[in-house]
Formats: C-alpha cells, structure tokens, sequence
C-alpha cells in the first residue's frame, strides 16, 4: 500500500526518505533517517523495529547491503517486508520479500533506492529512480519529484491519502520532519505545498537550537 524513496545527497551528506500509502499516518511507521549515518524505508506489512536497526547496524560501520542481509537473516517475517536503505557511501540495498503485497518492485542507483507495493505499475520505482538522478536542487525538492513522478508513472492501485518527508543533515536530530497524515485530496502535492512553507524557514530552526541569541524573529503577534 506503499511507494517511497530513500536518497542521500551527494553534494551535501543530507539523507532523505519520502513515502505515499493509501493507509493514514503511513511516515509514522515507515520513514527513519539519522545524520551522518543513512536513510530507511521499512514498508508492506509493516514492523516499525526494521528502520531503527538498519540504522543501528550502519552507526556500527555495516554497509546498506550489509544492513540489509543482518535483517534478512534475523528478523521475523521478512518475506512480507520491503526495505530500502542507502549509506554515507551513497550504496543502496533493498529487500522485496516474496509475500510483498500485490504489484511490488523496487529499483537502486547510487544515492538513491525506490520501492512499492500494490503498485498500478511496476514501473514506479524506476521512475522514481531517474526522476531524482535527473533532479537538481536541495534534496527535499529532489525527493518531491521523485515522488510526483511515482505517481505520473501510475502510483498505488487505488487512491493514496497521505504522505510524508524526513530529512537528516548536519544536526542530530532531523531538519524536516513533514506529513500528511489524512487527506481525500493528493497527500503527495498536499507535503509539496508543506514543503514550500517550510524550506525558507528551515535553516532558522536549525539556528534557534544551536544559537539562540543570533536567531531571527518569529514574526509572529507578541513577538518584539
């Protein structure tokens, strides 16, 4: 019920995850990403403990595909799991179990890896792929392509209805963190437009934690 991107920038060291489902609040269970050590998408059938421990396993120096085979040989369930993963190296690994729902597939590059389940194509991951390997720009407008072009390229069987992008740069904890949690409207350009607001801000709340006497205004009533 699910399409989603993991990507590292290669220009910055940013990571990134981005996801779509038809099922409500799908970035509260599926999207885990830490600085300085990669980015996960842990999908279908969903055991919320595999993004955590994939990046347990790079903080302590495995590769993604490394990440990928402990799962696949500790984990419970797996033949009913997606897992997309890339690394501070920019290598990407991805785990399709057998019992994956109805159209499923994945595709990787370096950087970047896409997979879906209950797919109308299975195409969409490879779309993905080459939409964000022909993007440019910060890597939370990469991400919305890559995403847009999920969906161009056909998306989830029925109607998706929410959304969501994490991103993890420089600081410990993540830079964007934004979701649509519900809606009858496209969650997809719904997170476009929450990414719009945010993104001339984002460097803001990055200064107000590190340096609070050089922060801006919260432009906001009863701020002096």
């Amino acid at each position: 019920m699910t399409f989603s991107i993991v990507a590292r920038c290669a220009a910055s060291g940013a990571f990134g995850v981005a996801v779509a489902s038809s099922s409500p609040a799908v970035a509260a269970r599926c999207a885990y990403a830490r600085s300085r050590i990669g980015a996960v998408a842990s999908q279908n059938v969903t055991d919320p403990t595999l993004g955590p421990r994939a990046l347990d396993l790079m903080a302590l120096g495995c590769s993604a595909e490394q990440a990928v085979a402990a799962l696949r040989g500790t984990a419970s369930g797996m033949a009913y799991r997606q897992v997309l993963v890339v690394d501070t190296r920019g290598r990407a690994a991805v785990h399709s179990g057998a019992n994956a729902l109805g159209v499923w597939s994945d595709a990787q590059d370096e950087n970047v890896a896409c997979g879906g389940n209950l797919l109308a194509d299975a195409g969409v991951p490879a779309a993905m792929v080459k939409s964000f390997l022909a993007s440019v720009g910060h890597l939370g407008e990469r991400l919305i392509a890559a995403m847009r072009a999920g969906l161009e390229a056909g998306g989830e069987t029925g109607p998706i209805h929410s959304a969501g992008m994490k991103i993890v740069d420089k600081v410990p904890w993540p830079v964007a963190d934004l979701r649509v949690d519900w809606t009858e409207d496209c969650p997809v350009e719904g997170l476009a437009t929450l990414w719009d607001l945010y993104r001339p801000q984002m460097d803001a709340y990055v200064t107000r934690a590190l340096r609070p006497d050089e922060a801006p205004s919260y432009g906001v009533p009863g701020d002096l």
